[in-house]
């Protein structure tokens, strides 16, 4: 009796301590996640969690207690489903600070996808990190695996105990993953002391936490109903431009025009920050070809990265500004979901076009193979079935000179229009050690041998695109050319950041190439674009028969000629908010509702010509 007394004594104290250190490593590992968003500062993890925002700090350590406790159920040990817990965390951390360190924009539910991209990871961490990590990572899953698997001969007491809250957890964890349904209850409790700053995913994660900040974005509708759609407002809508497209466009050409879009990687002029200085300009075959055609700045999305949702813009003219600010990447939480989207892809499959999507890497990344299918194209030449494959020196990829002969190919079928488009990698990151000597060199406020390789990579980048657009030359179709560079390379300083105002930090190069010439504005060197305006634009230049969806936007690029979310150009000045003229605001409305009507709405829209 005495015996039963003492073990039933020990019991309480032994689960205090089980329940104590479930505690501690929650609360651990939400410091470290905040400590890793706020670039290793311990003052403002601590001011954070026991200061400032101590309620937001709270319920994302239970939300972490709940996958905690999901992963020990499944396991059916407490200790390697904490390991497992402690080394996913530990990655997840890691990833968050490299992101923000390359992006300045945080990790959200969505870049678990790239999870399985094991060459682009190893490229963008280096290496040996890439190795220990898959090892750290392979060896816990090992053991977590071992576990589940020894878990069948614990006793029935404890896999009833074991069951129970691995169905509680789920429970759990699918209810969370509905944060943003209106009726959410921890959506609630945040609300109380919250404030969303959606226009800025950095500056939302920094306020109401990483936990926070990972909440917000997970699964939400694409875009908020506007009050007033309807099917009678969106035939308004496309009977209204349709019927000015007709009255304004030029007559169809006898001969339809090849059109080449090209995307190039992190393509930007260095001298255009102040803080880089260079002994001799980086881009001076590209600023020949611009200074005869149809050119200027573009604004994009992202610094550092986000190249598909640039490219998403250019081909749907779809502007992310619009869509709610959890959705963060279309390729792979809108299109899937999708039958069909109205595209240049589409329109010109719709005019016996050829289509062809080229990407001199692999066919994964960012859903492409499945997005492009979608879209419409009829083939996607990835880097396995090229027939150009050179790199320049040590350079990792396929060079821009191989991606530029492969689309030379296509256009030697002359009894067909083309639409190619091409997604370049020769100069994505990581931008040291790519060649052996450099023909460049800056005056930096840091990082000066990344900036030098850079440099080096987007002179070969220009040297390629002036040697095409002279083949095109010999091209008897008529070859019509938008190219763009879709962000900035993510290897500036601090210092460089704070000498640039965000604007400057997200513009790129543009132009648009006629192979004979016949651009209608060709002398204007210094225009401004967002990348969803390129083909309503391209058409216009071109004089080739505009939809009412490209009239609309042509109108609306007159009023708002760049936007994105926090930067908007209009009356000649950036602003951080869209205030609109009464014009402005018409325009703008009838393009959101269009938007709405594709990707949320009834698709109306697409039961008129107004996309054909």
């Amino acid at each position: 009796m005495k015996k039963k007394l003492q073990i039933f004594k020990k019991k309480p104290i032994k689960y205090s301590f089980i329940v104590i250190g479930m505690i501690l490593l929650v609360v651990i590992s939400n410091l470290y996640l905040q400590w890793c968003q706020n670039e290793l500062s311990l003052e403002l993890v601590f001011k954070f969690a026991f200061s400032w925002h101590t309620e937001k700090f709270i319920l994302g350590s239970l939300v972490l207690l709940i996958f905690l406790l999901f992963l020990c159920s499944l396991a059916g040990s407490l200790i390697l489903g904490s390991v497992l817990y402690a080394i996913t965390i530990g990655i997840l951390g890691f990833a968050d600070y490299q992101k923000m360190f390359y992006r300045t924009e945080p990790i959200y539910p969505d870049d678990l996808k790239m999870i399985t991209e094991f060459g682009l990871l190893r490229e963008m961490i280096g290496t040996i990190p890439f190795v220990l990590i898959l090892l750290i990572a392979g060896v816990g899953l090992f053991f977590f695996g071992k576990a589940m698997y020894k878990s069948r001969l614990l006793p029935k007491k404890i896999q009833i105990i074991r069951l129970s809250s691995l169905v509680v957890t789920i429970g759990l964890l699918v209810y969370v993953s509905n944060f943003n349904n209106p009726n959410n209850l921890l959506r609630k409790a945040y609300d109380k002391t919250a404030l969303w700053i959606p226009y800025s995913q950095k500056m939302n994660y920094y306020n109401t936490g990483f936990m926070g900040g990972f909440l917000y974005n997970l699964k939400v509708e694409a875009m908020d109903k506007p009050d007033n759609y309807s099917k009678k407002t969106i035939e308004a809508i496309t009977s209204k431009y349709t019927k000015t497209a007709q009255e304004v466009s030029g007559s169809s050409e006898a001969e339809q025009p090849n059109i080449i879009f090209v995307m190039s990687e992190s393509f930007s002029d260095p001298q255009n920050l102040t803080g880089v200085t260079v002994d001799q300009n980086p881009l001076k075959s590209y600023d020949e070809i611009a200074k005869t055609t149809y050119s200027g700045k573009m604004l994009s999305q992202n610094y550092g990265g986000g190249t598909a949702n640039i490219e998403f813009e250019a081909l749907t003219s779809f502007s992310m500004e619009l869509f709610n600010p959890q959705l963060t990447t279309p390729y792979t939480m809108l299109i899937p979901k999708m039958t069909e989207i109205p595209s240049i892809v589409s329109l010109l499959k719709n005019q016996d076009y050829q289509a062809t999507a080229i990407h001199p890497y692999n066919t994964s990344m960012y859903k492409r193979k499945d997005v492009y299918k979608t879209l419409g194209f009829d083939q996607f030449i990835s880097e396995e079935t090229m027939t150009y494959k050179d790199k320049l020196q040590n350079n990792p990829y396929i060079s821009d000179e191989s991606a530029y002969k492969e689309v030379l190919d296509l256009l030697e079928d002359e009894d067909n229009p083309q639409f190619v488009h091409l997604v370049t990698m020769q100069t994505h990151m990581p931008y040291s050690d790519k060649y052996t000597s450099t023909d460049y060199s800056s005056k930096s406020q840091g990082n000066k041998k990344a900036i030098d390789s850079y440099m080096q990579d987007v002179a070969y980048s220009s040297e390629a695109l002036k040697e095409f657009t002279t083949a095109l030359k010999d091209v008897k179709r008529r070859t019509l050319v938008v190219f763009w560079g879709d962000h900035l390379p993510s290897i500036y300083s601090d210092e460089i950041k704070a000498d640039n105002d965000e604007v400057r930090m997200h513009e790129t190069e543009f132009l648009m190439y006629d192979n004979q010439q016949k651009l209608s504005d060709k002398k204007n060197h210094d225009a401004l674009s967002s990348p969803f305006y390129f083909a309503p634009t391209l058409f216009d230049q071109s004089n080739m028969q505009m939809t009412g969806f490209y009239q609309l936007l042509s109108e609306l690029e007159k009023q708002v000629p760049a936007f994105e979310k926090g930067f908007y150009y209009k009356d000649q000045q950036w602003s951080q908010t869209l205030t609109l003229n009464q014009v402005q605001k018409e325009l703008y409305e009838d393009y959101r509702l269009i938007q709405y009507d594709i990707v949320s709405g009834e698709n109306y829209s697409l039961k008129t010509d107004f996309f054909n």
